[in-house]
């Protein structure tokens, strides 16, 4: 009997990488929708896996899978899951680590170099005023990178290509990340902090590439923000919560933050409901060429999600028809794996 997955909210028309790793037989079901009430029951309980981008697989919606061995999250977090949930009802769940590490941590040295040579507000400062801004002195954020600390917190796959990356400008790297074994900086010669604090008080460059969980969710407050050094950068292309937006806001308008570029919020899409947003969106001048925002977009490039897309389906398929698990991230609580 063929396999069935459901696609909740795949932006992907035709399923043609898709088709491609599953073969004719397999039936694909492309829902479309942004939320579980939109799509029909039937769909949930006949499927056998579950590939979601954004719709949540929570208490609401793991009563009806009747039939689901696993559930993919495509992409790298996965607090869009209930880990437990789907554990204790015999579902596996997995994410897919790697597919845009390169893009991601590109992005990140991107941004510290549009503030570290001032490219975008320069840019800006001429555009408005072809005249007046023929000067130097709108880069407010001016930086000779070689010789600052980049202090990267997790020094996972992202982490670690960041951090190279940095390397390779002549900075020195440290990192914190409690989840490593002892030993791990010694293969790449980077300094380990023991503890966030100690991390934020010598880096001159912050960046962010840890997972969401309860231990990271506003990790960034105003107590971190007063540990940092003055003037320091901070940059944020993992997950959103992570930084509380109203410490940022603070930080900038007290100077104790250098600049601040964000490829994700707590509340995606943005909004000036947000007061960082708002000033940011408002060019205030105390903000002014010192937030750069993107729009959760650092994964991105055409290469990116194809693997992405790939990856996903050959996890799902894989699991269904070999019973072959990889990248599982509920481990913990699947004690008894639906067959």
């Amino acid at each position: 009997m063929p396999f069935n997955i459901l696609f909740p909210d795949s932006r992907s028309d035709p399923l043609d990488v898709e088709r491609e790793v599953a073969g004719p037989d397999t039936v694909l079901v492309n829902a479309r929708k942004d939320r579980f009430e939109a799509i029909e029951l039937s769909a949930w309980e006949n499927c056998d896996a579950i590939i979601t981008r954004f719709v949540p697989i929570d208490a609401k919606v793991i009563p009806h899978l009747k039939k689901a061995r696993i559930v993919v999250r495509n992409g790298v977090g996965f607090d869009v899951v209930d880990l437990k949930g789907c554990g204790d009802a015999g579902i596996a769940v997995c994410n897919v680590p790697d597919y845009g590490t390169t893009e991601v941590a590109d992005s990140a040295i991107a941004i510290m170099l549009t503030f570290a040579r001032g490219t975008a507000a320069l840019d800006t400062a001429l555009r408005q005023d072809l005249k007046g801004g023929w000067t130097h002195v709108h880069n407010v954020t001016a930086r000779r990178l070689r010789g600052l600390t980049y202090g990267v917190i997790g020094l996972g796959r992202i982490g670690t290509a960041s951090a190279l990356r940095a390397r390779a400008f002549g900075m020195n790297v440290a990192f914190y990340d409690p989840e490593l074994p002892n030993g791990s900086e010694l293969a790449f010669g980077f300094t380990r902090a023991r503890r966030l604090n100690d991390l934020l008080a010598m880096a001159d460059v912050v960046t962010i590439h840890a997972p969401l969980n309860e231990s990271t969710r506003a990790m960034i407050n105003d107590a971190a923000i007063a540990a940092m050094k003055p003037g320091a950068f901070l940059i944020n292309t993992a997950r959103g919560p992570i930084c509380d937006t109203s410490a940022l806001l603070a930080g900038l308008k007290s100077g104790k933050l250098g600049a601040v570029g964000l490829d994700v919020l707590p509340k995606e899409p943005a909004s000036t409901a947000d007061p960082l947003v708002a000033a940011w969106q408002a060019n205030e001048p105390w903000i002014r060429g010192r937030m750069l925002l993107n729009p959760h977009a650092a994964f991105f490039s055409p290469n990116s999600l194809a693997d992405l897309r790939r990856k996903a389906i050959e996890t799902a398929y894989d699991y269904l028809c070999e019973g072959k698990l990889a990248n599982c991230v509920n481990a913990e609580y699947l004690k008894n794996p639906r067959k």
